[in-house]
Parts: structure tokens; sequence; C-alpha cells
């Protein structure tokens, strides 16, 4: 009996949360074809067909969707395992920086399984801005940062892409107008500069309805229905979802984060950022 590869299951979980062979190879980081080569060779060990044409894409068998739960509970349990035998003997401090959309969705699930296993491991989490966490990084403050990336870095032991999205409350615009009303943080903020440069490209008017130093100052006006935001999908939830096809906004580009270790950082630190390069993916 052949045994499952963690890793091909991986990459038929990446298929199953991103919805297409070429999404996970992104999430992966393979090829297209060395992804489609992998599930062969899932399909090979399972012996039943796992993937079939669906439209212009491809969509689960009985047996892929079977396997789906399995494959979950496996990686899940290689996780558990792995995170128990690293954790053992660690000790010290790892101080954290974040931005919010990963305080808010992704991180605190992580957190809680890495400090469960590494229980002599003290914690230290500092959200911010990626510009602040990405300075303390590099002046030793923090030995580990997850933050928007803009160039890739020596440093960065893995990469997040996630597309922008416009963003508005779930009730929709109090007003609408012809000018976009956009609710942006301050700059700098590569939100904020891909958002005006798509709506310049489009040719299409807007006007910057609130301006914040904080996330939480974007999520009021949005949630208000004065303005609109570009952000990924980890900032909606709460009554804030993508806004609706019929306001005609143009495309954003993909949103790339680094996860990114200090020169001196310790052992348990780059556990935890491989740990985080693996489970910060946001299913599709």
């Amino acid at each position: 009996m052949e045994m499952l590869d963690p890793d091909l299951l991986k990459t038929f979980l990446a298929f199953v949360d991103a919805g297409s062979l070429a999404k996970a190879a992104s999430t992966v980081g393979r090829t297209p074809s060395a992804v489609t080569a992998q599930m062969q060779r899932l399909e090979e060990i399972v012996g039943e067909p796992l993937l079939i044409p669906q439209g212009r894409g491809r969509g689960l068998t009985p047996a892929g969707e079977d396997l789906v739960g399995h494959a979950r509970r496996i990686l899940a349990v290689h996780t558990e395992a792995w995170l128990a035998l690293k954790g053992a003997r660690a000790g010290g401090r790892i101080a954290i920086g974040t931005t919010q959309d990963f305080a808010d969705h992704g991180l605190p699930d992580l957190l809680r399984a890495f400090a469960a296993s590494h229980p002599r491991v003290r914690i230290e989490l500092r959200v911010g801005r990626s510009l602040e966490l990405g300075a303390a990084l590099q002046a030793g403050q923090i030995d580990l940062a997850i933050i928007m990336r803009h160039a890739p870095s020596p440093d960065e032991t893995a990469v997040i892409s996630e597309p922008m999205l416009w963003l508005c409350s779930e009730k929709g615009l109090a007003a609408r107008s012809e000018a976009v009303p956009l609710a942006l943080l301050d700059p700098y903020c590569g939100f904020r500069e891909a958002a005006l440069n798509a709506l310049d490209a489009a040719g299409r008017r807007y006007r910057i309805a609130a301006g914040s130093a904080s996330l939480a100052g974007l999520r009021a006006a949005v949630d208000a229905g004065i303005a609109l935001t570009p952000r990924t999908r980890r900032f909606a939830h709460s009554g804030i979802l993508e806004a609706p096809a019929d306001l005609d906004l143009p495309p954003l580009p993909m949103a790339d984060f680094a996860i990114r270790i200090g020169r001196e950082a310790p052992r348990p630190a780059r556990d935890l950022a491989e740990l985080l390069g693996d489970g910060l993916t946001l299913p599709s």
C-alpha cells in the first residue's frame, strides 16, 4: 500500500480551496505543469480520478470529494506532530509584527496552536502598518513580520498573494455620485496607491471621503456606507462585502504579503515562520 504524501495532499487542498490549478500553483509555489503532475501522481496512488473537466476548469469527482476531509485531517495531524516535536525543548521569546488584516483573520488560530505546543516560548505580538513593522524588523525590535511586499527581500521566507477587492457595506453606499467615494489609509499604503492608479487608468473620478491611520477608521467609514475601500477578503466580514458589479469599478492587482525573519531571530521564530507560510493562505 502506497502512503499519501503530505506534499501531494497540500497541493490537492490548494486546488480545492483556490478553485483552479493555476491558482493552486501560485499558492504552493510551483509551476502549473508541476501541479498537474502532482495531481496525476496522487490519482495513481488513490487509484481513481480525483479531478474532472468542469466548464473551463476542473472540479472534483466523488473520490476527490471524499479525499478532501481525509486530506485535511492528515495534514492537521502532521502539523500537530511537527509542532509538538519542535516545541518540546524550545524556550525564549518571539516578537511578532503583523498587519491588522492577518491579526483579524488567519493568525490567531495558528498562534494558538504554536503556543500550545511551545509552552516555554513567550510570544509578543505587535500590530501595525507595514512600513513601521519593516523598520522594526530591520532594527531588531521584532523577530518576524507579516507585511505588505513591494519588492523581493532576502529575509523573506514566504509570500502570500491575495486579490485586492473593492469592498463596501452590505447595505450599499448611503448615496451614489459620479465620483467614487474612497476610504483610504494615510500615505504610504500599497492599497491606496493601487486604488488610485486603477481609477486614474480607467478615467474614473473619485474623492477621498474618509482618511485614517488605522483599519478601524476605514471599517467605520465603509460600514456606514460613506465610502468604498480596497482590501483583501480578510477585511470582508461583519457587514462588509465585495462591491456589486453595477458600480463598474476597475480591476485591482494582487496584494503580496511577505513573511520576513530578522537576522538574529531564534530558532522557534524560524519554525513559526514556516508554520505561517503554510497556514496563512486564504481559501478562495
